[in-house]
C-alpha cells in the first residue's frame, strides 16, 4: 500500500483542502497520515474523520518584533526532530502540505529524507511558512496563474482548491429549521474566517436592525463570539462555529459576506454565491487576503469592502446592490471553468509516488 503524510495547520483553511482530497487518496489505496500541531484545530477536524494524527512543536515565524522571535526557533528545531522521527517511522512515499507554520519542519525533516514533496498555495503570494518551504518542494500547486508564473517552467501548476464534494449537497430547508427563522426572506450568510472577525462582527450587528428589514441573517461568528444580547432576534441566528450544518446554510443563503481567505473565497466561487468580501487588513496581515479580494473583484465574482471604509451603511448598501446584481455576479462565476482540482492534485501527487516506485 502506497503512504502519503499530509500536513497543515493553524486555521480550518489549511486543513480543509485535505478532507476535502481524503476520500480519493483512499480510493486510489493510500494509507493516510497526518502531522500537525499538539493541540491545533487541525487536530479535531482530522481526528473526527478518523485519520491517525500525530503532534509536533510548532513556532510561530514572525514578520514584526516579539520576544518569542528569539524562543520559537528552538520549539521549531524540536517539531523537525519529531518530524523525522514520525516520518522515519511512517515511511511515507509522499507529502502532501498545504501551509502553516507546522509544516515547515515536517518539510525540512522529509526533505533531508528524500521524500517527495508536494505543496498547494492558495493565495497569490505565499505566506512566510510556505515561502520557506517551497524550495523544498518537488512540485507545487497552485490557484492563481500569477503564482504559477513566480517558479521555474514544469514545477507548479493551477489546479485551485479541492472543494468538499458535500457542500453541493446541502439543505436549505434544514438550515430554515435550525437558525429558527420564521418568515421566508432572502439570506445573508456572515462568516468571519474560523477563529471569527471582532470587527466583522461589530459592522453586521451595528446594522442588523436595517438588513433585518428585508433579510434574514445567519452570523457565524468564531469561537466565543457570540453576544447573548442578540438571542431570540426575530430573523436572525448567530453560532460560533459550525461543521455539518454549513453546507446547509450555504443552500439557503442567497448572499455571502466573508473574509477573503483563498479556500473561503474558492468555496464560494465553486457554488456561485453572489459576495462581499471584507480582506484581513494590513496591519493584521501581509496582504494576501487583499490580492485575493481584488482577483476576484475584477473577474466579476465578487463585491469587495476594506475594514478601513465601512461606516454606518456601508454593508447595508452594499448587501442591497449584491442582491439587486446577484445574476451579473453568478453568471460571471457560471462562465469560468473550473478544473477538477482533487483530480488534478491527486494526480500530481500520485505521479511523484509512481516515480519514486
Amino acid at each position: 500500500m502506497k503512504k502519503i503524510v499530509l500536513t497543515g495547520g493553524g486555521t480550518a483553511g489549511h486543513v480543509t483542502p485535505h478532507i476535502a482530497i481524503i476520500p480519493r487518496l483512499k480510493e486510489m489505496g493510500y494509507e493516510i497520515s497526518y502531522i500537525g500541531t499538539y493541540d491545533g484545530i487541525e487536530k479535531k477536524l482530522i481526528e473526527d474523520i478518523g485519520i491517525p494524527y500525530y503532534g509536533i512543536s510548532s513556532g510561530k515565524l514572525r514578520r514584526y518584533f516579539s520576544w518569542k522571535n528569539f524562543t520559537d526557533p528552538a520549539r521549531v528545531l524540536k517539531g523537525f526532530r519529531e518530524a523525522k522521527k514520525i516520518l522515519k517511522e511512517i515511511k511515507p512515499d509522499v507529502i502532501f502540505s498545504k501551509g502553516g507554520f507546522v509544516t515547515v519542519p515536517v518539510v525540512f525533516a522529509a526533505s533531508k529524507l528524500k521524500i517527495p514533496i508536494v505543496i498547494h498555495e492558495s493565495d497569490m503570494t505565499p505566506g512566510l511558512a510556505n515561502k520557506l518551504a517551497l524550495p523544498k518542494a518537488d512540485r507545487v500547486c497552485c490557484n492563481f496563474p500569477e503564482t504559477r508564473d513566480t517558479f521555474p517552467e514544469g514545477i507548479a501548476t493551477v489546479t485551485g482548491t479541492p472543494i468538499r464534494p458535500e457542500l453541493f449537497s446541502g439543505n436549505a430547508e434544514n438550515a430554515f429549521k435550525v437558525c429558527g427563522f420564521t418568515e421566508k426572506k432572502p439570506t445573508v450568510l456572515v462568516v468571519g474566517g474560523s477563529t471569527g472577525s471582532v470587527s466583522v462582527n461589530n459592522a453586521i450587528r451595528n446594522c442588523l436592525p436595517k438588513l433585518l428589514t428585508e433579510y434574514n441573517v445567519i452570523h457565524i461568528c468564531g469561537k466565543d463570539k457570540t453576544d447573548p444580547i442578540f438571542n431570540g432576534m426575530p430573523g436572525y441566528a448567530q453560532f460560533d462555529y459550525v461543521k455539518k450544518e454549513l453546507t446547509d446554510m450555504f443552500a439557503l443563503s442567497d448572499l455571502v459576506i466573508s473574509r477573503a481567505g483563498a479556500n473561503a473565497i474558492c468555496e464560494l466561487h465553486a457554488l456561485h454565491k453572489p459576495n462581499i468580501l471584507i480582506p484581513l487588513p494590513l496591519k493584521q496581515s501581509r496582504g494576501d487576503q487583499i490580492l485575493n479580494a481584488q482577483s476576484f473583484e475584477k473577474c466579476g465574482y465578487s463585491k469587495v469592502i476594506m475594514e478601513e471604509d465601512i461606516e454606518d451603511d456601508t454593508i447595508v448598501n452594499a448587501v442591497h446592490e449584491v442582491f439587486k446584481n446577484k445574476d451579473k455576479y453568478i453568471e460571471a462565476m457560471s462562465r469560468d471553468r473550473e478544473a477538477d482540482a482533487i483530480t488534478l492534485i491527486t494526480g500530481i501527487i500520485d505521479s511523484l509516488t509512481i516515480k519514486e516506485a
